[in-house]
């Protein structure tokens, strides 16, 4: 009887969901390992790795200071790159690590423009903030647990929003942007917890 082939990779820590696999590979020997296995299984599937989106990705940071071509990736709605980070002591140091990715704060937003705030001049404060607070609530979640600086610069998007809505709604504000700033920190002074995303943005400040 014909002994199964040795899977040389099988130990390997791998993340998947859907059709998208990240695999941690500790040197570049397991890489080809790895490479070559799948492009065996994949050719006896009939299908073939995705020649752009399959990469070996380095993952450059205190420890390993080497250069290569690909230095980051996208999973899951964060970019993974190294980045600079301070550890207890307040030491600043070079680490690879997550944070939301250009393309979900494009995303979200898109999201926040099609709420369409401006054409509601007639809405309260408090109908917009309930109306949006739990899509705001689940971003937070979500994008807030690594590198919450990259999130607050998409949730200040939404007081943007909330300021030109401001400008259709009174008239002493309309065509005064700086006006329409000055308001909206009075309110979140007043009110600080109408609007999901504004402790978040005041705990940053």
């Amino acid at each position: 009887m014909r002994s199964k082939p040795e899977c040389k990779t099988a130990s390997l820590r791998t993340e998947m969901y859907a059709d998208d696999i990240v695999s941690h590979c500790q040197s570049e020997a397991e890489v080809t390992a790895l490479k070559d296995e799948l492009n065996a299984r994949f050719k006896a599937c009939k299908l073939t790795l995705h020649p752009t989106k399959t990469q070996i990705v380095y993952c450059k940071d205190e420890d390993r200071t080497g250069n290569y071509s690909h230095t980051s990736f996208d999973f899951l709605g964060y970019t993974f790159r190294p980045r600079m980070s301070k550890n207890r002591r307040g030491k600043y140091f070079v680490n690879f690590s997550p944070a939301m990715s250009d393309k979900a704060a494009k995303l979200i937003r898109s999201k926040v423009k099609q709420w369409k705030w401006n054409l509601r001049p007639g809405d309260s404060l408090e109908d917009l903030a309930s109306e949006c607070n739990a899509k705001i609530r689940g971003w937070i979640a979500y994008y807030g647990r690594y590198y919450n600086s990259a999130l607050v610069k998409v949730l200040e998007h939404i007081d943007y929003r909330l300021m030109l809505w401001a400008t259709h709604k009174y008239k002493r504000l309309k065509g005064r942007p700086q006006k329409a700033k000055t308001w909206l920190n009075e309110v979140i002074h007043r009110d600080p917890a109408l609007f999901a995303h504004w402790p978040q943005i005041q705990g940053n400040g």
